[in-house]
């Protein structure tokens, strides 16, 4: 098995003849020497077509990587797990292999484990009907494990779902991971494609699709569906195609034949719940502004409007001279009798990196995982309240609580907005 940069490195490289000054790309062969009058191409264009070349054919071995794959399960039924809390790329992202894996004679359920809270992502999976199901905690809606002879991970890398436990234990095989998140650590899996180089998972299934693992239908309402499905995940987890890369835009133009507009625009004019706007008007009146950075504790949240937090930190960017937001809560959960803080991040800071400094500010568990991380532009944290979960009558008990955990992760994100300062005071 290949490990996830061992993977990257087989598909993707081209290979250099340092003698004769030949660089080899998939089967063509550009000579340095002779090369630069070809075609009246110059070094700059010679460059971008071993590039382009060098992509081709990561992708084919990519694709026939996948497609042995599929063969080899076909008959079999496999379960797809996301990210607790899924975004429009990990849903759409999952539709898509269902999709690709259906045309092999495989059947895939897909599942997560928390909830749908934000608005856009309801109406996605209402308006769509896409197939996927919740599987909490406690067993509610559990599947009979014992049918899968396989999972997938799909936008995740099982870190940040509570499901990849169960079917571990169950002692399931993971047969394949797609993700454009950072590597989180050693996996076994029959294939691994992560590639953070790519801003969206949709794209990497896109590729997929456009490599002919099932041809997209318009007069099929589900391929249309899908394929609205994965322009929303794309357009989502790119902020609009702003931060796109050409992969995303590429696959952004195929997707353009199959998707619905008006679709797509019922689920992007989902409107915002009462209480996703109270949590923005308190992150509103709590923030505190120090080197361009707004940071606000909008106190406790239900477990339901937890999706209300990045909501907050999408708007707290928005404002003049804030080029970093961080907004958190802590959210409780009655069904498990459980509380995390929950928090996001956003920026428009090109030299920080939300992935170093969610890492950096929270550290790891005691079993070594990280408590956050994040992407371009964007992360988030969930740190567990421990044995002081509970939400009590006595409201002077709960206030001194939050103040307490309020405090506590101000003086970690302290360390990094202002270190000359030290630790936050707290007196």
């Amino acid at each position: 098995m290949l490990d996830t940069q061992q993977y990257a490195q087989a598909s993707d490289r081209g290979s250099a003849d340092t003698t004769t000054g030949a660089m080899a790309v998939g089967n063509k062969v550009l000579d340095k020497e002779t090369s630069g009058s070809t075609n009246g191409l110059n070094e700059t264009q010679l460059s971008e077509q071993a590039a382009a070349l060098r992509r081709t054919a990561g992708l084919e071995s990519r694709s026939v990587a996948l497609e042995k794959l599929l063969k080899k399960h076909s008959g079999t039924k496999q379960i797809v797990l996301l990210q607790d809390f899924p975004d429009p790329d990990a849903l759409s992202s999952a539709w898509a292999y269902r999709l690709m894996a259906s045309a092999y004679n495989i059947q895939c359920d897909i599942y997560y484990s928390g909830t749908l809270s934000h608005q856009e992502n309801i109406a996605l999976v209402k308006l769509t009907n896409l197939p996927a199901k919740r599987w909490t905690a406690q067993g509610q809606d559990a599947p009979d494990i014992s049918q899968y002879q396989g999972y997938v991970l799909v936008d995740t890398q099982g870190t940040t779902s509570h499901l990849t436990q169960k079917v571990q234990e169950a002692n399931i095989p993971l047969i394949l991971v797609v993700d454009h998140h950072a590597p989180q650590g050693p996996l076994e899996a029959e294939m691994i494609d992560i590639r953070p180089d790519i801003h969206a998972t949709a794209t990497i299934m896109v590729e997929y699709l456009q490599a002919g693992l099932i041809q997209l239908d318009r007069s099929n309402s589900s391929h249309v569906k899908c394929a609205t499905a994965l322009m929303h995940g794309l357009r989502s987890d790119t902020s609009q195609l702003m931060q796109a890369t050409e992969p995303d835009f590429l696959a952004a133009a195929y997707l353009s034949q199959y998707y619905d507009a008006p679709l797509l625009s019922a689920v992007l004019q989902a409107s915002r719940s009462r209480r996703v706007m109270d949590v923005i008007e308190r992150s509103l009146r709590n923030r505190t502004l120090q080197n361009s950075v707004s940071v606000a504790g909008v106190g406790y949240l239900r477990y339901e409007d937890r999706d209300a937090i990045p909501q907050a930190a999408d708007f707290l960017i928005t404002e003049e001279n804030v080029h970093t937001a961080v907004v958190y809560g802590i959210v409780h959960d009655e069904d498990e009798e459980k509380e995390l803080v929950v928090g996001s991040l956003r920026t428009n800071k090109i030299t920080l990196d939300p992935d170093e400094f969610i890492k950096e500010a929270f550290g790891k568990d005691s079993q070594g995982r990280f408590f956050g991380g994040g992407r371009s532009m964007a992360g988030g944290f969930e740190v567990p309240v421990g044995f002081l979960s509970g939400y009590y009558e006595n409201s002077d008990y709960n206030r001194q609580k939050w103040e307490v955990f309020d405090k506590q992760i101000k003086q970690k994100l302290q360390r990094l907005v202002n270190p000359e300062n030290g630790v936050l005071n707290t007196d």
